[in-house]
């Protein structure tokens, strides 16, 4: 279990000193070329012997009634979404993205754990519908109210809550669709606390797609050319994902600042940054088969500088954008060699 590993290290060495490499498998998923994808074979029919026919006893004879025949059957014609006036397309459009949004992608499968604080004597936390607090083997031990702040200080390998104390390590799981608060900044997800030290650290469990959401929005501008944005994502989620199966730390998986890439909860997330990621999810950078750390920054002499020119620069694929490029003739351009593969989900 994460939780006896976690607290068996925490316990034993100092964990913020020793990189781990770790494989993790992703359940329920599996990286394929795009375009070497196949449909899953549908499972065999279940059959079953039927049982013998009950003979009834004859009906005694009816006189014969003129047949009528059947009422034609009614059809629906489809709309040409041509003939939309501009309000019901508006519409149209945002109940398709509201469905959109509801479904989830593949991106929705992986959870990626972030860490959102590290090594802090003290902090606040909060849930918009309250939430529960588990322990090391997920038994509830406490619970907090909707929209009460609660603050927390580490007390050696422990921590103070309120008026009472938690164990080294818990789980605060909120309702479906509840929204936590770590100071007065909204995460999606659910939150580890993990205390060592007098120090507390604060891990987003966060699936890829919000985590993604909230990424892309916190290292671009929303405002740029959609095919920049969708550039942009690609390469967000391949670095992640190669974090995902190369955790930085036994604790997480990655950090959420500049070191990493900007991670700041709900806050940043933004409608145009939204749809490029789920226009693209799953896609990331590949070079034969495996993930590519898509390194990134800002200009073209950033990435010279800190990546010896092995890297996207954001301002760079903006001006391609610009210029009529799509997202992928972006990404082949700044990651020579590679293409893009997508995750697909096993249904076998």
């Amino acid at each position: 279990m994460w939780r006896k590993s976690i607290l068996e290290w925490l316990k034993q060495r100092p964990w913020l000193l020793v990189p781990c490499l770790a494989l993790i498998p992703l359940a329920g998923v599996y990286l394929n070329q795009q375009s070497h994808s196949k449909p899953a074979p549908l499972p065999s029919p279940i059959t079953s012997p039927l049982p013998s026919p009950i003979e009834l006893p004859s009906p005694p004879p009816k006189l014969a009634q003129p047949v009528k025949s059947p009422a034609p059957k009614k059809t629906l014609t489809p709309v040409d979404p041509k003939q939309f006036t501009p309000e019901e397309a508006a519409l149209n459009a945002k109940t398709k993205a509201a469905l959109m949004a509801s479904i989830g992608t593949v991106d929705s499968l992986i959870e990626m754990q972030v860490a959102i604080a590290m090594g802090q004597p003290s902090l606040a936390i909060a849930a918009s519908q309250g939430a529960t607090i588990l322990d090391g083997e997920g038994k509830p031990i406490g619970q907090l109210s909707s929209g009460n702040s609660y603050p927390i200080q580490g007390i050696g390998d422990r921590m103070n809550f309120g008026n009472g104390q938690l164990p080294g390590m818990v789980m605060i799981q909120p309702p479906p669709n509840g929204i936590l608060y770590l100071g007065d900044k909204p995460y999606r997800g659910r939150f580890l606390l993990a205390a060592q030290g007098g120090r507390i650290w604060v891990v987003n469990y966060i699936n890829l797609r919000h985590y993604l959401h909230s990424v892309v929005a916190s290292e671009v501008s929303p405002s740029w050319s959609a095919e920049a944005l969708k550039a942009q994502a690609v390469a967000a989620r391949s670095y992640a994902l190669t974090y995902y199966f190369r955790r930085a730390q036994p604790l997480y998986h990655m950090g959420s600042d500049e070191y990493f890439q900007v991670y700041s909860g709900i806050s940043r997330e933004a409608d145009a940054t939204n749809r490029a990621v789920d226009q693209t999810a799953g896609e990331f950078v590949s070079y034969r088969g495996g993930i590519v750390e898509s390194l990134y920054a800002a200009s073209d002499d950033i990435v010279a500088e800190a990546f010896r020119g092995k890297g996207m620069s954001q301002l760079g694929a903006l001006s391609l954008a610009e210029q009529g490029y799509n997202y992928r003739q972006i990404l082949a351009r700044y990651y020579p060699k590679t293409g893009i593969a997508r995750i697909e989900q096993d249904h076998e």
